[in-house]
């Protein structure tokens, strides 16, 4: 029948994203080139592949066959090139992450640095969102995530701290105002800066000692996203609004500078640190093996 390579590619990408602008700013091209490949491919053919609305673009059932059968060799044909790679003195491409906010911000810092340095030749994307995304939908070789949000059918590889905690704290004009709890039940008198997900939900604040875990969903004067607007809760923090919970590496700087004060400290929670995680494939794409490889 003739389809161009081009054209395949392009119906797998947009396929996968789930629309012609997802699939564009994941693999930097522009939706109407996609759109005039899946076009062009769908002539060829003479079948319809993608069902299109203003609202989604969804796999019709002999699109999801193609789908089926495509995506796999697509991916065996980009592994088959890249094992050029392994002739090179040092891995060429591009490696993409997707990683959460606080990941980027306090993990990332002490690794990119050494890993650029080290491969000269790789160039490195990092998308960092809060949202729990599939890391190839999103056009990512690989995601940094916490061990309750991994997916079983990936492989996990520790990086950066192992162990970490949820601070809680507040400036000390508040507490002298308002009272320093004795008890985490007590934080339900109190004004509480809360962060909510993309998804509409915000997390329990849980606290932890000697085996004893408490829960509690504390309201407050302050709702942000979390992520995007968690500096703004801080802010308000160190203003004396009220009291926040955070990742402790986050607080750290305001915490040593006097300018919040820790509450319950003694009931700090910790948890496991992140994970780096990658689909379980018998061949890596160079710059993902070389990571995996400077991580280690």
């Amino acid at each position: 029948m003739g389809a161009s390579l081009t054209d395949l590619t392009a119906f797998v990408q947009v396929a996968q994203a789930g629309g012609f602008r997802q699939a564009a700013r994941a693999g930097g091209a522009s939706a109407s080139g996609l759109s005039e490949a899946v076009s062009r491919l769908e002539a060829r053919l003479s079948v319809r592949l993608l069902n299109r609305t203003t609202r989604s673009v969804v796999a019709t059932e002999a699109g999801a066959r193609l789908l089926e059968r495509l995506a796999p060799a697509l991916g065996e044909m980009e592994a088959a090139l890249d094992v050029v790679n392994l002739f090179r003195d040092r891995p060429v491409g591009v490696l993409r992450l997707n990683v959460p906010g606080v990941a980027a911000r306090f993990v990332l810092p002490r690794i990119v640095p050494g890993f650029l340095q080290a491969y000269p030749d790789i160039r490195l994307e990092v998308v960092a969102e809060d949202t729990f995304v599939d890391v190839l939908t999103a056009g990512c070789d690989a995601g940094i995530r916490y061990d309750e949000r991994l997916e079983q059918d990936m492989i996990a590889v520790p990086i950066g701290p192992r162990v970490q905690r949820y601070a809680t704290a507040a400036a000390s004009a508040y507490l002298d105002r308002a009272g320093r709890p004795a008890h985490p039940r007590d934080l339900l008198g109190h004004a509480c800066l809360r962060g909510r997900f993309s998804s509409g939900a915000m997390a329990a604040w849980e606290f932890e000692r000697n085996g004893e875990v408490v829960v509690i969903d504390p309201a407050g004067p302050l709702v942000v996203r979390a992520g995007t607007a968690i500096d703004l809760a801080v802010d308000a923090a160190v203003a004396g609004c009220g009291v926040i919970q955070l990742f402790e590496d986050w607080l750290q700087p305001w915490l040593q500078s006097g300018a919040l004060e820790p509450v319950l400290p003694d009931w700090w929670q910790e948890f496991s640190g992140p994970f780096l995680y990658y689909p379980g494939r018998r061949y890596l794409p160079a710059p993902l093996r070389a990571f995996v490889d400077y991580i280690k």
